[in-house]
């Protein structure tokens, strides 16, 4: 009888690490921005993110032992992790069946319709997330405000976003300064004092998982920093270029999904580049397209955008740079 060699989707790495564990410190690392996003929106993000996370379960579940007929591997925590992404881009007050049928989109278009973990092309919970933007563009849009809503969820008051004030701004020919008044300062931005999905509004609760996921080894720095530091260089050259319609890069860098994205949904095993060179390019690109959007584009935001885009990239990038065989001859001049 032959034996057969059963290879596994890319990545390949060598590492003691398991499935299990990864996942596993990706959610330790999400427990700080939870923990802002409770004490900021409160009653709504408790309601979004379980409603999340127990559907993203079931679905995964139904449909490998139902549909697929598969072993069922929701032990493995990935859509756990699906679950709790998708949460945190959602707005706090949306309603619960819009969450189940972006869960639901998020497993079973996002992910099992490629063969499950390892197969998918793109980041499921961004898929999810443009899908119930795309469908349900009003309530996706409706942002509850910070603190004075965390009683509430489908009854909470609800503003723009910083971006949003932004864009709106620039649409009225307003001038810039005079409606930065109208927004947190910097300090407030770091620290999660403003309106928007319940997992982007800390950039300093972003930045200490990303520091557990690079102790643990679970990420690497590049797609993360590289993202940033794009969007940081092109919104300071238009910053530079007319200070009166475009905002600071800094201010670019603490609203939004930015930090959210280049942290957790760009730095997917299964979506991102394998190489280091591919990851630069890559992230260069989510960060050129995220500032195009926000700029020049209909949306406020377009970080979610953005990473669809490059994930389909990414089997180009594989193919076209690679690292050097071993034992490949070098040749000399």
């Amino acid at each position: 009888m032959s034996r057969l060699l059963t290879v596994s989707p890319s990545p390949h790495i060598a590492s003691d690490q398991s499935v299990e564990k990864l996942m596993q410190g990706v959610v330790i690392s999400l427990i700080p921005a939870f923990l802002v996003t409770l004490y900021v929106f409160g009653l709504g993000a408790l309601i979004i993110t379980t409603i999340s996370v127990i559907t993203c379960v079931l679905a995964e579940l139904t449909i490998q032992k139902y549909m697929m007929k598969t072993e069922v591997r929701i032990h493995d925590g990935s859509a756990i992790v699906t679950g709790l992404l998708l949460a945190f881009n959602l707005p706090s007050n949306l309603p619960w069946w819009m969450v189940v049928l972006g869960a639901v989109f998020a497993i079973g278009i996002g992910k099992m319709t490629y063969g499950g973990l390892g197969n998918n092309p793109f980041n499921p919970a961004l898929v999810g997330r443009v899908f119930l933007l795309i469908s349900f563009p009003v309530q996706m849009t409706s942002w509850p405000l910070p603190v004075e809503s965390r009683m509430q969820y489908l009854d909470a008051a609800t503003g723009a976003t910083p971006l949003g004030i932004l864009k709106e701004a620039v649409r009225n020919g307003e001038s810039l300064p005079d409606v930065m008044n109208q927004i947190p300062d910097h300090m407030q931005l770091f620290l999660g004092q403003m309106g928007g999905s319940l997992g982007e509004i800390s950039a300093l609760a972003l930045v200490l998982g990303f520091f557990w996921l690079l102790y643990k080894r679970i990420l690497t720095w590049h797609i993360p920093v590289f993202t940033v530091a794009t969007v940081f260089v092109f919104t300071g050259i238009l910053w530079l270029a007319n200070p009166d319609k475009n905002a600071t890069p800094l201010f670019h860098i603490l609203t939004g999904g930015l930090m959210l994205g280049a942290i957790y949904m760009a730095t997917d095993l299964v979506t991102s580049p394998m190489t280091k060179t591919g990851m630069i390019i890559y992230a260069a690109g989510i960060g050129i397209i995220t500032v195009v959007i926000r700029v020049f584009g209909a949306y406020p935001e377009g970080v979610s955008f953005a990473i669809l885009i490059m994930n389909a990239f990414v089997p180009l990038i594989n193919k076209y740079i690679k690292p050097k065989r071993f034992g490949e001859e070098v040749k000399h001049g």
